[in-house]
């Protein structure tokens, strides 16, 4: 039998799709002294992506730039493996591509998708192209376009063995924590768990974003502060506290920064004699209504699936929804005429604003509970050994939901952790933090509500903690509802066997009506 290859012998990596990602891939990957095979199915990204590398002066790796898709994969054919990394659209693309490249693929051949793939699609094709030999890593890529090239953070799941032998060369790729120096890279598990996190990943930053896009309004439109004013603010939440070294506040402070040139910027936009790039930007997020991004809804849905209250991350999903099809609510506005956000005048300004900061804080430690109770249902249901601590790991840099302080409470608690903890506010330090901090939810809701502003997440937030901490619930008339029109029983309370009981079906039934 032929001795396993060495990593060391992997000089060249083949990478599909030359967009904003795959292009800075590449030159990330060159960076890092590899050599660089890249094919697109346009032959404009191909041109474009080698223009932009003729035009890049610290590649140190050889970029080869193809058009035909037969001499990509040759191109990579004098190594004992062939490496890829898929950095496309999800669904059709991927399968597209795969079926023009089967012929070519060898035992040992290893394929890296690196796009937002919704998991089970992913393990189809690990099913798939298993009896080939050729093994599919579903692996979540975060940190967007700028992280693609200065390094991100990656969620490889797969084959064990597969991932471990390409692992040196994504974690030399992959960024670093600053508490530790560790890549942000790591096994997450079999078959589709490293797209199921990266799935999760981007729902937890739904949330966030909605708490943060909350977050300006409420001081832009409310309190009237100026975009330079809200930028202060921003940085000075960015550099202490609960929100330090945060990366939506953090490039939260630089959007409001920013401001119009006379030349814009490479492409032309931003171009203007004064004023802000902010105000170019209108309030629609389509990326859920063109279907170019599935990872939200997908998360939601799961949540659903297996019964995970996650209402600030779904609430931040409906939020973009709505904002989508502007024509359609542009009609809705007419007909509706509901009253638009007021500009108050408060004397206790710096409080508010400190209180602002706080529900902002436990917004996404909400929407971190969520998302990580997601996983760990799913890595339970699935079988598949997530270690939570991991997936904090990889988050502390390059990803979007970079977080210092969530951080540096949850990863030494669910690394350590005997066994998987399903419920994130069992722990104690995550429990006191949302105990302290649900006043300043309470408040900014309650401010919100009289000032006719938009919190969405942030009330979500709120009225998760409510029901989730809540002893009974408004929930005991529903049950009494559901009885009287569907039988569908219920159980008494403070009797042994049924307070609190299993989660099934009550053992009792009135007729409050006889049929």
């Amino acid at each position: 039998m032929a001795p396993k290859p060495n990593i060391n012998e992997i000089t060249r990596i083949g990478i599909v799709g030359a967009g904003n990602m795959g292009t800075m891939m590449s030159f990330g990957f060159s960076e890092n002294g590899l050599d660089v095979s890249i094919w697109d199915v346009s032959e404009e990204n191909v041109n474009r992506a080698r223009e932009m590398a003729e035009q890049t002066k610290t590649l140190k790796g050889k970029i080869d730039h193809f058009k035909d898709i037969h001499e990509f994969t040759k191109s990579l054919d004098s190594q004992p493996r062939k490496i890829f990394i898929f950095s496309i659209t999800h669904g059709w693309p991927a399968d597209s591509v795969l079926e023009k490249i089967r012929d070519d693929l060898k035992e040992g051949d290893i394929i890296l998708d690196g796009g937002n793939e919704n998991y089970r699609n992913t393990e189809r094709r690990q099913r798939e192209l298993e009896p080939k030999g050729v093994k599919w890593i579903g692996m979540g890529v975060s940190g967007g376009y700028q992280s693609a090239r200065r390094g991100p953070s990656m969620s490889p799941g797969g084959d064990k063995e597969a991932i471990e032998f390409v692992l040196p060369l994504l974690e030399k790729f992959a960024a670093k924590s600053a508490v530790d120096g560790k890549p942000c890279v790591q096994y997450m598990g079999p078959r589709g768990a490293g797209h199921y996190v990266k799935m999760v990943h981007n729902g937890i930053e739904n949330g966030m974003l909605s708490a943060v896009c909350e977050a300006w309004n409420f001081l832009h439109k409310s309190l009237g502060l100026s975009y330079d004013e809200i930028a202060k603010i921003f940085e000075k939440w960015n550099s202490e506290g609960e929100l330090r070294n945060t990366y939506l506040i953090q490039i939260g402070a630089k959007i409001c920064r920013k401001k119009k040139t006379p030349q814009g910027d490479q492409h032309g936009e931003g171009k203007g004699e004064g004023g802000y790039v902010l105000d170019d930007v209108l309030d629609k997020v389509v990326q859920d209504d063109d279907d170019s991004e599935g990872t939200p809804y997908w998360t939601v849905v799961e949540a659903a699936n297996r019964h995970v209250a996650a209402p600030t991350i779904a609430t931040g999903h409906f939020f973009r929804v709505a904002s989508g099809n502007r024509a359609q609510r542009l009609k809705v506005v007419e007909n509706l005429n509901v009253p638009k956000p007021q500009r108050v005048d408060v004397k206790d300004k710096n409080n508010l604003i400190e209180n602002l900061r706080r529900a902002v804080y436990a917004s996404f430690l909400c929407s971190f509970c969520q998302g990580l109770e997601l996983i760990a249902r799913a890595s339970k249901d699935e079988g598949w050994g997530v270690n939570l601590g991991k997936c904090i790991q990889i988050w502390r840099a390059g990803c979007i939901i970079q977080e210092d302080h969530i951080a540096d409470m949850l990863e030494p608690i669910l690394l350590n952790a005997h066994e998987p903890i399903m419920n994130m506010k069992l722990i104690d330090e995550v429990a006191s933090d949302l105990r302290k901090n649900f006043d300043a939810l309470k408040l900014i809701t309650l401010k919100a509500i009289e000032w006719d502003n938009y919190v969405p997440a942030i009330s979500a937030s709120l009225e998760y903690l409510k029901y989730v901490g809540g002893g009974m619930l408004a929930t005991q008339f529903m049950e009494a509802e559901m009885d009287y029109f569907g039988a569908h029983a219920y159980d008494r309370p403070h009797v042994r066997g049924e307070d609190p009981g299993k989660t099934s079906k009550g053992a009792h039934h009135y007729e409050w009506r006889p049929a």
